[in-house]
């Protein structure tokens, strides 16, 4: 019998300090102890999936495989719900040149997700604007943070909770360079018949070895918006969202 306390984290990817990610969203889990959660690293465990009542995904250049996607599908179909972050919707290969391309390798499983992430300028300080008033987002205020500002093409029927704006310009990382001007979803709903999908973007962490093999040694660890409150206060709320099922 499935437990509506049940969680299952998939927390692992590419170049982001996925230890210290799984562990903060361990240590805000445990404020709820009547929660069961299950951590692993990859989409396989289907069965166990079946079982939860909430998903938490924090990963980067990590692509269920085609039957993944649909037990994925089933899940928030059936009434499960999926609190999905920042790399969750990122796929990244690196041309000749060095620099990034994100391929739509993965229609299936963007679509499910509602976005596909495409590229970002220079981490800075951005401003996220609430966009409308809603459960997750009631009480609270626009904000500042400093951030990866995920740039996207959105996939299916999104409801935008929050959102910033791009001026548009290079994202010197990134092979497609020039991007134009645009308000960007950093915290989303995607509602699939009984459940839904919760997407927030913010939340890049990166420690010293993270970056290998492309570099032995990065010398400025980032946490980004895990050193803002107001970041772990919409965790928490993605959370009780999940658990409690509510709309």
């Amino acid at each position: 019998m499935r437990s509506a306390t049940d969680v299952h984290l998939i927390a692992a990817g590419k170049y982001h300090d996925i230890d210290f990610a799984r562990l903060e969203l361990l240590k805000l889990l445990a404020e709820a102890p009547e929660l069961r959660t299950s951590v692993t690293t990859g989409f396989a465990d289907t069965e166990r999936l079946a079982e939860c009542a909430l998903l938490i995904t924090y990963t980067c250049d990590l692509m269920p495989q085609p039957g993944e996607v649909e037990a994925l599908r089933a899940f928030v179909e059936r009434g499960g719900r999926w609190l999905a972050l920042h790399g969750t919707n990122s796929i990244l290969r690196f041309d000749d040149a060095g620099k990034v391309t994100t391929p739509d390798d993965a229609p299936d499983f963007m679509g499910l997700l509602g976005t596909r992430f495409t590229g970002h300028p220079p981490i800075a300080p951005f401003k996220v604007t609430v966009t409308r008033e809603h459960a997750l987002t009631n009480g609270l205020r626009d904000f500042s943070t400093i951030d990866e500002l995920y740039l996207c093409d959105v996939t299916a029927d999104i409801d935008v909770l929050m959102h910033s704006a791009f001026e548009g310009g290079d994202c010197p990382d990134f092979a497609r360079g020039d991007f134009p001007a645009q308000n960007v979803p950093i915290l989303y709903l995607r509602s699939l018949r009984k459940g839904a999908v919760l997407y927030c973007s913010l939340g890049h962490c990166r420690g010293h070895y993270d970056l290998r093999p492309l570099s032995n040694y990065w010398p400025h660890p980032q946490r980004c918006s895990w050193d803002y409150p107001i970041f772990r206060e919409i965790l928490r709320r993605g959370i009780q969202w999940g658990v409690a099922g509510q709309d």
